[in-house]
């Protein structure tokens, strides 16, 4: 797959800006059918990061969500200001 068919959109709530600005993490909501190494790659690829780890969950309405935490030198704040959700 390719990384825009991995990575359909970010979700920002108030859940998720707290992570943004406590842990360094990002939410996407992605591909249901995409691996944690297939979200990996697609947001290194995307957005010129370094991903340390990414954790998924299925929500009840048949999406995945995906919590990517950034490396420590790379900010999460900074991402979301180039994504526009911030």
């Amino acid at each position: 797959m390719k990384p825009h068919e991995i990575i359909l959109y970010p979700l920002m709530t108030e859940a998720s800006s707290r992570l943004l600005e406590k842990e360094n993490k990002l939410v996407f909501i992605t591909n249901i059918k995409a691996t944690k190494k297939d979200i990996k790659r697609a947001i290194e690829e995307l957005y010129n990061v370094k991903v340390s780890k990414v954790n998924t969950v299925i929500v009840s309405k048949g999406k995945k969500k995906a919590f990517v935490r950034l490396e420590p030198e790379y900010s999460a704040t900074d991402v979301a200001i180039k994504l526009g959700i911030l």
